[in-house]
């Protein structure tokens, strides 16, 4: 596993430094979550999931590719300009409020961030079209 990963608890990252984040607040993070790991078979890669708050989704993504794409209202690139700092849960035992909604491995060690943007608009859209 990546070092940036405490051995317990959870810690506070830096974005930009081991990764980029892309955080998506509320019920849009839980769709989008949703959409990558059933596009993926569930090999998404490092999806963190906070349970306070607005209760948000941060897709961990490789360094420096964030600010690639214009996030629509609801997502936010979190890089190293802006000094953003992202929470970190360990593997296993006492997390909350984060933990895994998907794990980084070997072969997945980020979230693809274009095939991110690309389900997010799809998610957007969708929602949009919903509505009228």
């Amino acid at each position: 596993m990546p070092s940036w990963i405490p051995a317990s608890g959870h810690a506070l990252r830096h974005a930009g430094i081991h990764f980029d984040a892309v955080r998506i607040v509320g019920i849009l993070g839980e769709q989008v979550a949703y959409e990558i790991m059933q596009f993926t078979d569930f090999q998404a890669g490092p999806i963190v999931r906070s349970r306070v708050g607005a209760r948000s989704m941060y897709f961990l993504v490789p360094p420096g590719t964030a600010r690639a794409h214009r996030w629509p209202a609801g997502a936010e690139a979190l890089v190293r300009e802006k000094s953003a700092f992202v929470g970190i849960p360990a593997l296993y035992g006492m997390t909350y409020p984060l933990d895994w909604r998907s794990l980084p491995t070997d072969q997945d060690p980020f979230v693809e961030t274009k095939l991110l943007f690309e389900l997010l608009m799809k998610v957007v859209n969708d929602e949009i079209s919903a509505v009228r």
